[in-house]
């Protein structure tokens, strides 16, 4: 029997794109129909590419019959107004994380999709990554009692790799909350399989150059509980891929001596117009942008830094090649499949739902309770106090 296709219309070609289009290209599933961005360099990129039509705003891309699922790549503040649009004409869509940028706005595109008869799906978030689904079913199945708590840390250089000036504003969605938090807290949710109640934060912003949150912790209690501790460093100069085995956060080897690379590049440029013109040369369209070579599925699966999950029995702790099961008595390797794609997690559910008709698990909903935790965590900062959770699911 042939498998359906999903026809996606992507909105954006900037960063998001960029990174997705292995995925795009890798995965069978997929035909890539049409796209839109305000730049023409990356339209007549993604024409050639592809040839398929390209247009300069959302409104065209979501009037063209040929696309089913819109793919919302834009930048944040742009996700609700345009996954309004594309429900608004009957397409199904994909978001990129974070939802939106207010609780609002969340209620707003799931009324939208709702209204409209249409899915709404919100990622690539990496709680869809493989190690992370394996040992939820590890612990669903109940050979390692109920979750204790769970400790989550990821240490990069993420605030010094090349930024427009609105990913430096936090009230513009910019920052490690809306752009890195996110990952972290769709993870412990997951991982924790229960309701988080209440949440306490601190926040850094410690570089006056890049006027934004680059750091946090949180703590986040559950139902039963259990709690979770969320630490980001985006400032940082150790770098928490050493204890995940020197495999990158895509999911590729990474060589130890590139320490220090982001820093010196950003000590070379002159003006926040230069940094914007750097990002933009590098992703999907522009002067210096590298496409993908079709090659070997990867070796790894991506991930979000060192993540370790107490349970009752043992402590489990998700890698990017397999799981390590600490019990009472032995040490163990669980292996993962070798991944058929990168981020293939992503059109797995987007196709069980559209075309097999499945509930899938990051909703709007879902990802609604997401952003009511990353929101909170800003609250919590800035009031000096625990906030209460009122959302979740």
């Amino acid at each position: 029997m042939e498998t359906a296709i999903l026809r996606i219309g992507v909105a954006g070609l900037g960063r998001a794109f960029s990174v997705m289009l292995p995925t795009f290209l890798a995965d069978s599933r997929v035909r890539l129909v049409a796209a839109c961005d305000p730049r023409e360099a990356a339209r007549e990129r993604f024409r050639r590419d592809f040839g398929c039509p390209v247009y300069q705003d959302i409104e065209s891309l979501a009037r063209d019959p040929r696309v089913q699922v819109v793919y919302v790549a834009s930048p944040h503040q742009f996700h609700a107004a345009h996954t309004r649009v594309a429900a608004a004409h009957g397409k199904d869509v994909l978001v990129e994380k974070p939802m939106a940028l207010s609780l609002q706005e969340c209620d707003d595109m799931i009324d939208a999709c709702r209204a409209a008869g249409v899915r709404l799906i919100v990622g690539h978030c990496h709680s869809f990554d493989t190690p992370y689904l394996r040992t939820r079913e590890l612990i669903a199945g109940g050979e390692f009692g109920a979750v204790k708590m769970i400790h989550a840390l990821n240490y990069t250089d993420y605030l010094f790799r090349p930024r427009r000036p609105e990913e430096l504003e936090t009230a513009r969605g910019g920052g490690a909350i809306f752009s890195q938090a996110a990952h972290q807290v769709d993870i412990v949710r997951m991982l924790a399989g229960e309701r988080p109640v209440r949440l306490r934060s601190a926040l850094g912003n410690w570089h006056p150059g890049r006027p934004t949150e680059g750091a946090y912790s949180a703590l986040l209690w559950f139902e039963s509980g259990a709690y979770a501790s969320l630490s980001y460093n985006g400032y940082a100069h150790f770098d928490s891929d050493e204890w995940m085995e020197w495999i990158g956060e895509m999911g590729g080897a990474k060589n130890p001596d590139d320490y220090g690379q982001a820093r010196r590049r950003l000590a070379t440029l002159r003006s926040p117009d230069e940094e914007a013109d750097l990002k933009a040369a590098g992703t999907y369209g522009g002067s210096s942008y590298v496409a993908p070579r079709a090659s070997r599925p990867p070796a790894s699966h991506q991930h979000f830094g060192p993540i370790l999950v107490s349970c009752e029995k043992a402590d489990l702790r998700p890698m990017a090649q397999d799981i390590l099961v600490y019990g009472d008595a032995t040490r163990e390797r669980r292996p993962l499949p070798v991944p058929a794609a990168p981020r293939h997690e992503v059109i797995d559910e987007l196709h069980a739902a559209i075309h097999g008709g499945k509930p899938c698990l990051h909703d709007g909903r879902w990802a609604k309770a997401t952003l009511e935790i990353c929101l909170a965590m800003l609250q919590s900062d800035a009031e000096g106090r625990d906030v209460l959770l009122h959302h979740q699911v």
